[in-house]
C-alpha cells in the first residue's frame, strides 16, 4: 500500500511525513523541489506486541506502509507531468489540512479547513476532467476507424465520468462495476483515489477532547458519509515531541493530554479502514509477524501474501483469533481446548486471525 501525502503550503504535511517515516528529506531543497520523497512507516499493533511477549520470538515484524511526500499541491503543480506521475502512482491520498493558529507560520487569509479541502478537491477534479477530455478526443478518431465492444464501453464510461466531474463531484463518488473499475484503473484518476482528510490542530491543555471534536468543529464531518472518504485529526506539534520519546515517556506524555494513543496510530488505522485492509498474524519461536491483506480475502490468497508457493500448494489453514490464543497462553493449550480450527481455502480471513498454513510444497 502506497499513500500520497498532499496539502497546501505551510500545513505541516512534510513534518507529518518525517514523523511517520523518520525519513531524511534534506536533499529536496538541493534537488528537484517537485520530487516526491518516499518513506516507510511501521504500523503500530498492540495485538502483535502482546503476542510477541507471550511467544518471545527471535524476530518481531510489524506491517509497513509506504508514504510519498509530494510538494505543495496547486493548479500549477498539477500541470507538471512529473508531479502528476508521482501522485497518480499512489493507492490513496492523505490530505493534511491546516486547522492550527500560529502567527509565525504564514497563511493566506483566515484559517478555514473546509475551504481548503474544497479548493484542493476542485483542482483534483479539474485535472481528471482534462485527462478525460483528452482521451475522449482521441477516442473519436479511434471509433471512426473501427468500433469494438471494448472501445464503446470505455467511451460510454468516460462520457459518464465527464458528466459526473462537471457536477463538481469526485470520481470516488461515482458508482462503478468491477469491470468499469478495471477500465479506468489505467488512468489513475486523482479524484477517484480514496482520501483521508487529516486536520492539523492547535496544541491545547484539552487536546484529547479537541481531537475528538475537530472533525465536527471544522465541519469536515459532511464528508464522512461519502464513498471512500475519511477524516481524522492530529496535533503535529505534539506528534513531533512524541517522536523523540521512549515508549514509557510517550505514554506518560499522552496521558497528560488525556490520550491513550498517538495521532499517528489513529491516522494509520484510519488509512487501513479507508482502503479496506486488515492484518493477520503468523506466530512462533522464530518470528511473530503481521501481514496486510484486503478485507474478504480467502485463506488461500492470504497464504499467498506470505509466499506464492503457500497459495499454490495450500491444503488447510490452522486458525485461531489472537485474543483467544493470548487468553489460553499457548498453541498447545489452544489445541487441547479444541480452539484451533482447520479452515479450507474458501475461508474468509478475519482481522486479528493467527494462521498456520498447511501445504504440500
Amino acid at each position: 500500500m502506497k499513500t500520497g501525502i498532499i496539502g497546501l503550503p505551510q500545513v505541516g504535511k512534510t513534518s507529518l511525513f518525517k514523523i511517520l517515516t523518520k525519513a531524511d528529506i534534506s536533499s529536496r531543497s538541493h534537488g528537484n523541489p517537485r520530487e516526491a520523497h518516499i518513506g516507510v512507516a511501521t504500523v503500530p499493533d498492540d495485538r502483535l506486541d502482546r503476542l510477541a511477549k507471550q511467544c518471545n520470538p527471535r524476530k518481531l515484524v510489524h506491517a509497513q506502509v509506504e508514504f510519498a511526500d509530494v510538494a505543495a499541491i496547486g493548479q500549477e503543480a498539477l500541470k507538471e507531468s512529473a508531479y502528476l506521475a508521482s501522485l497518480r502512482g499512489v493507492d490513496a491520498l492523505i490530505h493534511v489540512v491546516r486547522a492550527f493558529e500560529d502567527d509565525s507560520i504564514p497563511h493566506v487569509g483566515p484559517i478555514d479547513p473546509l475551504r481548503d479541502i474544497k479548493n484542493v478537491e476542485f483542482d483534483l477534479m479539474v485535472s481528471d476532467l482534462e485527462q478525460v477530455e483528452t482521451r475522449l478526443e482521441r477516442m473519436k478518431k479511434d471509433l471512426l476507424k473501427r468500433k469494438t465492444p471494448e472501445l464503446e464501453k470505455e467511451n460510454e464510461l468516460l462520457h459518464r465520468a465527464k458528466a459526473h466531474l462537471e457536477t463538481e463531484r469526485p470520481l470516488r463518488e461515482m458508482e462503478m462495476t468491477k469491470e468499469e473499475k478495471k477500465i479506468v484503473r489505467g488512468f489513475m484518476f486523482l479524484s477517484e483515489k480514496p482520501i483521508l482528510y487529516v486536520l492539523n490542530i492547535t496544541e491545547s491543555t484539552t487536546l484529547g477532547s479537541d481531537l475528538e471534536a475537530a472533525v465536527a468543529k471544522f465541519k469536515v464531518d459532511e464528508f464522512l458519509g461519502r464513498l471512500n472518504t475519511g477524516a481524522t485529526a492530529i496535533c503535529g506539534k505534539v506528534e513531533a515531541e512524541l517522536a523523540d520519546m521512549s515508549d514509557e515517556d510517550a505514554a506518560e506524555f499522552l496521558g497528560s493530554y488525556g490520550l491513550v494513543e498517538s495521532g499517528l496510530t489513529r491516522l494509520i488505522r484510519k488509512s487501513y479502514e479507508l482502503l479496506g485492509l486488515i492484518s493477520f498474524f503468523t506466530v512462533g519461536e522464530d518470528e511473530c509477524r503481521a501481514w496486510t491483506i484486503e478485507k474478504n480475502t480467502r485463506a488461500a490468497s492470504a497464504a499467498g501474501a506470505i509466499h506464492s508457493d503457500l497459495e499454490k500448494h495450500f491444503i488447510r489453514a490452522e486458525t485461531i483469533h489472537w485474543d483467544v490464543l493470548l487468553e489460553l497462553g499457548s498453541e498447545a493449550a489452544a489445541r487441547a481446548a479444541g480452539k484451533l480450527r482447520l479452515e479450507g481455502k474458501e475461508y474468509i480471513v478475519q482481522d486479528g486471525d493467527i494462521l498456520h498454513i498447511r501445504h504440500s510444497g
